[in-house]
C-alpha cells in the first residue's frame, strides 16, 4: 500500500441489481473502460455511483439507476438491500487518478430491485454524459466475470446476498 492510499478514505456509494422478470441482471459496457482502466478490455457493470451529501440512500440508488439506464422509479422495485455495506480499493495505479484523487476506494451500499417495465423503457444517453455505450440482460452468475478485475469481490459478495431472491 502507498502512502497516498493509507491516508485516503472510501467514497460512498449506492450500487443496483436490477433484475427483470426473467431473472436476469442488467449490465452496461462503460464507455471509460479504457481510458479510466487503462487497459483495452472491456468491462460491464451493473449501476452504481456516489451518494451526494445529505442524500438518502435509497434515494441515491434510484437517482442513480435513472441517470445510467434511463428507468424511471415507477418501472423498479426494491426487493432488498446490502445487510452491510461492501468495500474494495482501488489498484495502486489509479489511487489519485480517480475521483479527483480524494478516495482509496469504494463503500457500496446494493439495492436488489425488480424491473416491471419494458427494454424500451431503457434510455443509455437519459444523462448527459452517459456512462454506457451498450447494455444487455446476463445470467447473475456471470457477473463476476464480466466486471473489473478489482470489483470481482464486490460481486462475488452482492451476488450471494441476494441470489435467492433473484
Amino acid at each position: 500500500m502507498s502512502e497516498l492510499s493509507g491516508t485516503l478514505g472510501y467514497r460512498s456509494c449506492v450500487g443496483v441489481m436490477l433484475v427483470n422478470a426473467a431473472g436476469k441482471v442488467f449490465v452496461g459496457k462503460r464507455i471509460d473502460s479504457r481510458e479510466t482502466m487503462g487497459t483495452e478490455d472491456m468491462w460491464w457493470q451493473m449501476p452504481q455511483g456516489g451518494v451526494d451529501a445529505g442524500e438518502d440512500l435509497e434515494a441515491a440508488a434510484f437517482r442513480e439507476l435513472a441517470e445510467e439506464t434511463g428507468v424511471p422509479p415507477v418501472n423498479a422495485t426494491i426487493i432488498a438491500r446490502t445487510k452491510e455495506p461492501v468495500r474494495y480499493d482501488l489498484p495502486e495505479e489509479l489511487i489519485g487518478k480517480l475521483w479527483k484523487g480524494k478516495y482509496r476506494g469504494q463503500e457500496q451500499v446494493w439495492f436488489l430491485m425488480r424491473f416491471s417495465g419494458d427494454d424500451s423503457d431503457v434510455d443509455l444517453n437519459a444523462h448527459d454524459p452517459a456512462e454506457f455505450d451498450e447494455w444487455q440482460w446476463v445470467d447473475a452468475q456471470q457477473l463476476p466475470d464480466l466486471i473489473v478485475p478489482f470489483k470481482k469481490y464486490v460481486y462475488r459478495t452482492v451476488l450471494e446476498e441476494f441470489r435467492a431472491l433473484i
